[in-house]
């Protein structure tokens, strides 16, 4: 062999070096669902490689299915992390009423461990997008936008899940978000006709979040499981009146034919 001819495995490491990096970034969340990779020419600067081990590794992440290029529009990440956990779980839940308990005790344990984890191991920029997220859900839940509501309120909870440094905690927290969405949307609206209570929800997101910024772990876990026992007790009582309303349009129906 010419020994001046560079050997091709030393370009295999590298591009495997790239890949890793690329995956550690999807993993702790800094490359979410959605978002497009920069450029390769970007890409090759920041990392100090050439464009070929960059477009070696893209393509090393495409084959396992965290990437996907886009002709004409870039490289972007897949969800495939969470799709993998929520889609099953989300048809499930449709057909067994009873999951939707389970899944709120799995949240009330997985939030209450994210919210001290994030007290404790919050950094500052980990706090600044905490500040950022809780002034966003604050607005919205002082207008009357739903959507807006949801989105803020759902962005508010993975922001901690994503402070506490535990690559688990951030994507079951985003997978589990996933599967509950419509019935936090559901939750929601009916809290918001209950000025009392909704004020409640306020006070209990102000707690989680002046515990975590205080570095208060014990009372940082305490406050995010009882604002999900709060949600569970709001939902349990959402399918209550629910109930009763049917039975009354039922009831009706019985009379008028």
């Amino acid at each position: 062999m010419d020994a001046t001819r560079s050997p091709r495995p030393a370009v295999a490491r590298i591009s495997d070096t790239v890949a890793a990096e690329l995956e550690k970034r999807i993993l702790e969340g800094s490359l979410k669902p959605g978002k497009r990779l920069p450029s390769e020419r970007d890409l090759a600067a920041e990392l100090g490689v050439s464009r070929p081990s960059v477009r070696a590794a893209i393509q090393q992440l495409a084959a396992r299915g965290f990437l996907v290029t886009r002709h004409g529009e870039g490289t972007f990440v897949t969800d495939r992390l969470q799709a993998h956990f929520a889609d099953p779980w989300q048809e499930m839940l449709q057909g067994q009423p009873l999951l939707q308990r389970d899944l709120l005790e799995f949240r009330q344990m997985l939030e209450g461990q994210a919210a001290a984890l994030a007290a404790d191991r919050a950094t500052d920029a980990d706090l600044e997008r905490l500040d950022a997220a809780y002034q966003a859900m604050e607005a919205a839940y002082a207008g009357k936008d739903m959507v807006a509501c949801i989105d803020t309120d759902v962005a508010f909870h993975q922001v901690i899940a994503e402070a506490a440094h535990n690559v688990l905690i951030g994507h079951l927290s985003a997978s589990l978000m996933r599967v509950i969405h419509g019935h936090i949307s559901h939750n929601l609206e009916h809290l918001q006709a209950r000025p009392q209570r909704w004020g409640q929800l306020q006070d209990q997101h102000r707690a989680i979040w002046q515990a975590i910024h205080d570095r208060d772990p014990e009372a940082a876990g305490r406050s995010a499981r009882s604002h999900i026992g709060f949600v569970r007790e709001s939902m349990a009582e959402t399918a209550q009146e629910e109930e009763r309303r049917n039975a009354a349009r039922r009831r009706l129906g019985e009379t008028g034919g």
